[in-house]
């Protein structure tokens, strides 16, 4: 294992790849797990989206920006393309999916004694942590890409 000093601070080669092979996992896990529910939606269609957006008193198009947080976010997190960006979209989406599906389940327990918006918190604050991490060296775009 390498250590060389930068600056101020002190790198451990050894401990900068485990650092980035776990961005590399969140951003695997984050990204395939969300593809899900995108791809059920490209064939379900956002008809159930636009209807809750409508209701909500905003124009039903705001709908199909549920794309760009299941799928094209997702795949940029995926192959570390603009990952902070992406990520940033994937919060939003979750605060706007609770707020305007989920928020009367907010302190509900499930059946099985997890908390009812477990998954929902999952796609949240592993988001939150790609937006502070980034992707790491592992992605198509570096650990110097813009955004990452």
């Amino acid at each position: 294992m390498e250590t060389r000093e930068t600056g101020t601070v002190r790198v451990v080669d050894g401990a900068r790849s485990a650092d980035d092979l776990g961005k590399l996992i969140l951003r695997i896990m984050l990204a395939g797990l969300l593809l899900f529910h995108g791809i059920a939606k490209v064939f379900s269609g956002p008809g159930f989206i636009m209807d809750v957006v409508a209701k909500a008193g905003l124009p039903s198009a705001l709908g199909y920006l549920v794309y760009v947080g299941e799928i094209v976010a997702p795949l940029l997190i995926l192959f570390g393309i603009m990952t902070r960006a992406a990520a940033l979209v994937v919060v939003v989406n979750m605060v706007v999916a609770v707020a305007l599906v989920h928020a009367s389940q907010f302190l509900d327990i499930s059946k099985t004694g997890g908390w009812a918006l477990e998954l929902q918190a999952f796609y949240f604050f592993t988001a939150l942590a790609l937006v502070v991490m980034g992707a790491g060296r592992y992605s198509v775009a570096g650990i110097n890409g813009r955004w990452n």
